[in-house]
């Protein structure tokens, strides 16, 4: 089964952190929660979630993941000024492993400067984040560019999660 890798930091959107991370490990597939430092423990905004961190970004590479999980919410915006955090989220993309991004996600995709001539969704208050970065903005549920797999918002979990689950599955 895969390993995933989910980047984030205090404020993430818990649903799309939780949902996903659920329906990840009932599938089988395990998680390896990396953030600004190992053993922290970090909490969602809205029910206050704790996910303890793994493994620090600056220790990690892409190599030792099959997929990247990157959850909304204010994580992402406070993930894009951590320089490793950055070079992590742009090196899964490169690597043409599955990225799975939602909502704010994409805050953490333009920082890595990877979206330039690829489909994307997000939340609407990124849309014209995502245009400035040189992507092509797609207001559906769910967007599939290569193994860059993207949503909008919480609404969006349950085709995120479906269409998620058969990339790991190829």
């Amino acid at each position: 089964m895969s390993r995933i890798a989910v980047i984030i930091t205090d404020m993430f959107e818990d649903s799309e952190y939780t949902e996903p991370a659920k329906a990840f490990r009932e599938a089988g597939h395990s998680l390896v929660h990396v953030g600004l430092k190992a053993g922290e423990t970090v909490h969602g905004k809205k029910d206050n979630t704790a996910v303890t961190i793994d493994e620090a970004v600056n220790t990690v590479a892409v190599e030792n993941f099959d997929a990247l999980l990157i959850p909304g919410g204010y994580s992402p915006d406070k993930l894009r000024v951590n320089e490793e955090a950055v070079r992590f989220a742009g090196d899964f993309v490169r690597s043409g492993k599955p990225v799975f991004a939602i909502c704010h996600a994409a805050q953490l995709l333009i920082t890595a400067d990877v979206l330039r001539g690829r489909k994307i969704t997000g939340y609407k208050s990124v849309i014209q984040d995502i245009k400035n970065a040189g992507a092509e903005f797609q207001d559906r549920e769910v967007v599939e560019d290569g193994a860059l797999l993207s949503s909008r918002n919480p609404g969006d979990l349950p085709a995120f999660i479906r269409a998620s689950l058969r990339h790991l599955s190829q």
